[in-house]
């Protein structure tokens, strides 16, 4: 039996777990969740869990090794988190904690790993497909940003690649979408896809709709973006456009929806569609396309009435290509976690 310490690091949360490997199968041992800016470094989180471990299992068992996903680049063994400031070393970590191999990886690479280690009820299928063994895997994900990598066989296994798939630039496709352009062209030096498909994304259609008087504006919502404005990042202004566009459809009868909100929507899903079409050209992942990050399955209800499917096919005289790949909506928030699991055992 082998113990694997994973963990999948954000800004926002970390998410800890001690898993134990027999042969294919896995049992999680234990398993936390921290509010990582109430710590001044990573090593009094992973102090505080290791105690915590000791303390619900009896005793610690002997680590094997460990792998955290980190929302940050990794380069030579070492990483830094993006969003709060925390440093990585990974033989700094092994030192100190006692543990044979640490491994870090970014996130969204750990997110890619991840996939291979889902189960059918993990998943939403829109689109059935042809599995092709061994071809090639596409993962994209938006959330706080838009994330992008493929998976590809190296003769033994499935290898994640990382990109900067979501910093390419934004390519409108209709006049409204132009007019979209030319606002954030206004903003932004450049205009890159995660501008529109993020959470910022959907704050920042919101705001150009509203700025053209698309539609009168709730006064919930206004406030929030508001505060979004004026740099609280936490102000749940993308969340509350979602839920008003999820009211307005008859999905969540506890807020009143409004047509702008709607309509922002309406945009981010094309929009979103449109980007995995586009990464789906580039890659022809018959092994499956995988659509992950946190915004998915929140706005679940507007990605099944065909739209977004219909977008997400409709590239002109190539669009048959894409008639078999296998697509699936990752319903499980633990992608991550499961990755840096799955990545931590390959390692040792």
């Amino acid at each position: 039996m082998t113990i694997i310490l994973a963990g999948d690091i954000g800004g926002t949360k970390t998410l800890l777990r001690l898993a134990e490997k027999s042969g294919a199968e896995w049992r999680s041992l234990y398993e936390q969740r921290f509010a990582s800016a109430n710590y001044a470094s990573f090593s009094d989180v992973l102090r505080e869990f290791l105690a915590q471990s000791k303390q619900n299992l009896g005793d610690l068992p002997n680590l094997a090794a460990a792998c955290f996903g980190i929302a940050g680049p990794v380069r030579d063994r070492r990483s830094k988190l993006t969003n709060l400031g925390w440093s990585f070393d990974s033989d700094r970590l092994a030192e100190e904690f006692n543990i044979p191999k640490i491994s870090l990886i970014n996130d969204f690479v750990a997110v890619g790993y991840g996939v291979l280690g889902l189960q059918p009820h993990d998943l939403h299928t829109l689109q059935d497909g042809n599995v092709l063994e061994r071809a090639p895997i596409g993962v994209i994900g938006a959330g706080t940003g838009l994330g992008e990598a493929y998976l590809g066989w190296n003769g033994d296994r499935y290898e994640v690649y990382a990109t900067e798939g979501g910093h390419t630039d934004f390519a409108p496709r209709n006049e409204l979408e132009i007019e979209l352009l030319k606002y954030l062209q206004q903003r932004h030096d450049r205009v890159s896809v995660e501008r529109v498909v993020s959470g910022m994304g959907i704050v920042t259609i919101y705001q150009f709709l509203r700025d053209n008087q698309a539609a009168p504006e709730s006064s919930e919502i206004a406030e929030k973006v508001r505060q979004w404005e004026s740099g609280d990042v936490e102000s749940g202004a993308a969340a509350a456009i979602a839920k008003a566009a999820l009211a307005n459809c008859g999905i969540n009868s506890e807020t009143n929806g409004d047509h702008l909100a709607t309509q922002t929507m309406q945009m981010f899903v094309e929009a979103y569609a449109a980007e995995i079409g586009n990464l789906a050209l580039k890659l022809i992942p018959n092994g499956g396309l995988y659509i992950a990050g946190g915004i998915a399955p929140k706005i679940l209800p507007l990605l099944q009435d065909g739209t977004f499917l219909r977008i997400l096919k409709s590239k002109g005289r190539v669009s048959p290509v894409l008639e078999d790949i296998p697509i699936h909506i990752v319903l499980n928030p633990e992608v991550g976690l499961i990755g840096a699991m799955l990545y931590g055992a390959i390692s040792i």
